[in-house]
């Protein structure tokens, strides 16, 4: 939908409109030959007068009688807007390309904007002016955190004293369910109330509603408390995916991919293939289960309290993941195998944190008024992965450590920013920076970009690339010796050996895959003590193995800048009708088109192609191997709309930003990498409209195997944020790497990649703390709680089994007690309130997360009692355990050397939890009083229990 017609009669009256008004050479105007085609191009919408005799405004389509409501501050804002306009109009009035219209043919003026109010009745809300409020008093500190013995004292002795209604506020309905649950916990009586009418109408003495409002009120009549108060903090409140942030680590560990035989990892068993979520009636209880095949048929059902035990296979093809034999030593030899090869890179890792702690870092100062103006100067807001990467890099720089830090962030997520403060940093303490890019074209850019973000401040920055001529090129490299110039921006030309820096300081690598090792190395060998930052979209399989590990520093930008929209991915067979509707598509709102063909010798006649699919398309091309100002005009001409189709090689992979630029059509899609397909659909989308890419490919079996798979991982990665999920698929595709070395395979691929770094992390901090590392041990997450109760989602309550499994993994790989709670809010939050088979998984898992700490390997209890068992490292001493039995002999037992069994009748699922929940308090109780004990030779372990009793 547009604002004007383009019929015929309207196209006529805006070109006789255009004459009348502009005396320009029409060839020169994109907008004047786009509407003469029948196209609407972008800004077109400022060329309204020339379609009509005369224009209607909003107040002549209003009744007359309407209430006119507008702010104290309208008139001064609308007299701002007035000059912004009007001064853009001076600066562009004599525009040959782009003509403009005067100010008054498009907007009303301040005063008509009055008079056309009129006789209309008028309300005018002035928020500068004090209104007169309510006599409060000041709350007391009740906060429920860092008090040594009673945390709700404060609360409950402000409750008696005052003795009046109170209101508990909460953010939203799962953190109502945690308030109402705490304050219960605590003793103190509260009724749930849908809303403050609610309240005011029963009067009850406390009540809790949502209402989300960070500070309290303490009237004479009513005191309201906040959560804020409480608990000191507003909670952030997560609304599914839009507020979710990315951990690198999860991406490995997490099952939010898995289909129907993909391959997973069962820590205790080994690799086989996922069948999906299945419901079973164990002992009259219903419960969901994963189910694992494995080699001859065999299944393996693991409860979905226990798929913390569970990854997804990585490492390499799943066509090549191995297939174990459950209840043969299959697994164990590999995981044997995959011990040995983490002992030695364990040590060889320390070694290389131990050089790099060693050699000299940085150590910059930051210039806090100096940075802060700078930062103020840039016009976007930051998003908080940006706020933490640039933290991050800043820290790293004011160490006197060496920076190596990689930033992964899609195209378009402000990499470049943070690139820019470390820069700015660095030349405020007087050194020189290095920025190394792939292409001419980005050099290019960033060289723009670093001029104008730079134009209020003293520096030097200079540009090296195929587009300077020798006598350029060899005044910069002079003045660059000198000390002359604070950033130098350029392609591999600037590795050369006669580019020499005074004082470097730091080296920025963007789009680090592009380079190979020697160029990167070249680099760090200029100064020993350099700083090493690397921008990616999607890291190479190496390095992204290497950040994983450890080796180099690690900062995910994840988040999206604000409005943006992921680009619609169509991976097709090439067809001539397709190619002509894309085309057509985008020609006809106004934008323009990328068309990728990567063969220079065929490349003209593609264009003609394309020239005789839609006739009225402007069509440029490039490509690297054109003389070198020719290219630069072509890329002006498309920058500046004189072009609205490009038809290029690969060239336009990295830096060329052209926000209305938002379809782009890839010939012989599966001629490329996962790393370019995703670099070249990033070119697109760059604004807040919606974006298109089309992949094209000859027939299926002309096609091999990677090919395919590249293109099914680019079509189904098609949210925001994905670059780092594409690199963890090249991953997959290509082999992990090993971390050190030169093979593709290794043991990752044994084990998958997800166990060998939990294999990895453990022996590096059994070497850290002079301990052999003791892989045979059993991983601390493996306990197990049996309370024959139902814990499970029901399928009524959340229907989709993807989005069911995603939470269960999500609630069983909880790390802490307060990580479920929050999980559980956004779980109320998204899907309403908790039925009981929910509310008991969640129970289960924090009784499970409870046993861990205290070294409890199974708990296990029905109708009649039921048992603990207990891990070698039990925290809890055989002391306790053996006062607890003789202190209750016809309760408690010992049997063995670390089984504890309880004989009570507990029929309810309730009963069951109190009296789990009551043995792990009164265990951890005494864990915790005899830690001093142990010290002095008291504690023991499990094996113990028997020769203390």
């Amino acid at each position: 939908g547009r604002e004007m017609p383009l019929d015929d009669g309207a196209i006529a009256r805006f070109r006789q409109n255009w004459h009348q008004r502009f005396d320009v050479d029409v060839r020169r105007c994109p907008v004047y030959q786009d509407v003469s085609q029948g196209l609407a191009p972008a800004g077109v919408e400022y060329y309204l007068p020339l379609f009509f005799e005369a224009l209607a405004t909003l107040f002549d389509y209003l009744p007359g009688n309407e209430l006119v409501v507008c702010d104290a501050g309208l008139e001064a804002a609308m007299a701002e807007f007035r000059e912004h306009v009007q001064q853009r109009y001076e600066n562009l009035r004599h525009d040959i390309e782009r003509p403009i219209l005067e100010p008054d043919a498009l907007f009303l003026r301040p005063e008509d904007v009055f008079q056309a109010f009129g006789s209309r009745a008028r309300i005018i809300i002035d928020g500068r002016q004090h209104v007169q409020t309510l006599r409060s008093h000041t709350l007391p500190d009740l906060s429920l955190h860092h008090r040594a013995h009673n945390p709700v004292e404060a609360l409950e002795r402000f409750l008696l004293e005052q003795d009046l209604p109170v209101l508990f506020c909460a953010e939203s309905a799962g953190r109502r369910e945690v308030l109402l649950e705490c304050l219960h916990g605590a003793g103190i009586g509260t009724r749930d109330c849908a809303d403050f009418a609610t309240f005011v109408q029963e009067r009850p003495d406390a009540g809790v509603c949502i209402a989300p409002i960070e500070d309290g009120l303490w009237l004479d009549q009513l005191a309201i408390i906040t959560e804020t108060q409480l608990f000191g903090h507003r909670p952030e409140i997560k609304r599914g995916r839009q507020a979710r942030q990315v951990d690198p680590d999860l991406v490995f560990r997490n099952l939010t991919e898995m289909r129907e035989g993909a391959p997973v990892v069962h820590i205790d068993h080994g690799v086989g293939r996922y069948l999906g979520l299945q419901t079973l009636d164990i002992d009259g209880v219903h419960s969901e289960f994963l189910t694992i095949e494995y080699a001859d048929g065999a299944k393996l059902y693991v409860p979905v309290s226990s798929l913390h035990l569970i990854s997804r296979y990585s490492g390499s093809d799943e066509g090549h993941a191995p297939l174990h034999r459950l209840g043969s030593d299959q697994w164990e030899k590999a995981k044997r195998r995959a011990a040995e090869k983490v002992h030695d890179v364990a040590a060889e890792l320390l070694n290389i944190y131990a050089r790099r702690e060693a050699q000299p870092g940085t150590c910059f100062q930051r210039p806090e008024q100096d940075y802060a103006r700078f930062a103020a100067q840039f016009p976007f807001e930051v998003t908080q992965d940006q706020h933490d990467a640039i933290e991050s890099v800043i820290a790293d720089l004011c160490s006197n450590r060496a920076m190596d830090r990689l930033i992964c962030g899609d195209v378009g997520f402000g990499k470049t920013e943070v690139a820019m403060r470390a820069a700015f940093i660095t030349v405020q303490n007087n050194r020189q920076v290095a920025l190394l890019v792939p292409t001419t074209l980005l050099a290019q850019q960033h060289y723009d970009s670093f001029r104008d973000r730079f134009a209020d401040w003293p520096v030097q920055i200079e540009v090296v690339s195929r587009l300077r001529s020798d006598a350029e090129l060899k005044a910069v490299r002079e003045r660059l010796a000198a000390g002359k110039v604070d950033i130098l921006i350029g392609t591999h030309k600037l590795l050369a050996k006669d580019f020499r820096f005074g004082d470097l300081g730091l080296v920025i690598i963007d789009e680090e895959h592009r380079f190979g090792v020697r160029q990167k190395e070249r680099l760090r060998s200029l100064r020993a003590e350099v700083a090493v930052l690397t921008l990616t979209a999607t890291p190479i399989p190496r390095t992204l193995n290497m950040a994983m590990g450890g080796i180099r520093d690690f900062s995910l930008i994840a988040t999206p800048p604000a409005k943006r929209l992921s680009v619609k991915t169509f991976v097709r067979e090439r067809r001539r009708d397709l190619i002509r509707e894309a085309l057509s598509r985008e020609l006809s709102r106004g934008g323009q088109v990328f068309y990728v063909h990567n063969e220079v010798r065929t490349i003209e006649q593609c264009a003609a192609e394309v020239q005789e699919l839609v006739p009225e398309a402007r069509i440029g091309i490039g490509h690297g191997q054109m003389p070198k100002r020719r290219l630069e005009q072509v890329m002006s001409d498309f920058y500046h709309r004189r072009l609205n189709v490009l038809v290029c090689t690969t060239i336009i992979e990295t830096g060329i930003d052209i926000p209305n630029a938002n379809t782009i059509i890839m010939d012989r899609a599966d001629k490329f990498g996962l790393a370019q397909l995703h670099q070249l659909r990033g070119r697109v989308g760059r604004s807040s409209r919606q974006a298109y890419a089309y992949l094209l490919t000859p027939h299926a079996k002309a096609m091999t195997t990677d090919a395919r798979k590249r293109l099914e991982a680019i079509e189904a990665a098609g949210e925001l944020g994905v670059g780092f999920s594409l690199a963890t698929h090249d991953l997959e595709i290509r082999g992990a790497g090993e971390l050190l070395g030169d093979d593709q395979s290794g043991q990752i691929e044994s084990v998958g990649f997800s166990l060998y770094m939990d294999m990895l992390e453990r022996a590096v901090k059994a070497i850290r703390e002079g301990k052999a590392p003791d892989l045979d041990q059993p991983l601390e997450l493996n306990q197990e709680v049996n309370l024959r109760v139902p814990a499970l989602i029901p399928d009524d309550y959340l229907p989709d089994v993807h989005t069911r499994l995603i939470m269960y993994k999500r609630i069983a790989s909880a790390a802490d007690a307060d990580e479920l709670s929050e999980l559980r809010v956004e779980m109320v939050d998204r899907f309403g309130s908790l039925p009981p088979p929910l509310q008991n998984l969640f129970q289960v898992t924090r009784l499970r997360l409870r046993a861990g700490e205290l070294g409890i390997s199974r708990i296990d209890f029905g109708a009649k009692g039921g048992t603990l068992e207990f891990r070698q490292d039990t925290r809890v001493d055989p002391i306790a355990l053996v006062r607890l039995v003789q202190a209750e002999p016809n309760s408690y037992r010992l049997e063995g050397g670390s089984k504890l069994r309880m004989s009570r009748t507990l029929e309810t699922p309730e009963q069951r939890f109190d009296a789990v929940k009551t043995l792990l308090a009164r265990l951890q109780g005494d864990a915790e009083q005899d830690t001093a004990g142990s010290r002095r030779g008291k504690g023991g372990n499990a094996k113990s229990i028997a020769a203390s009793g």
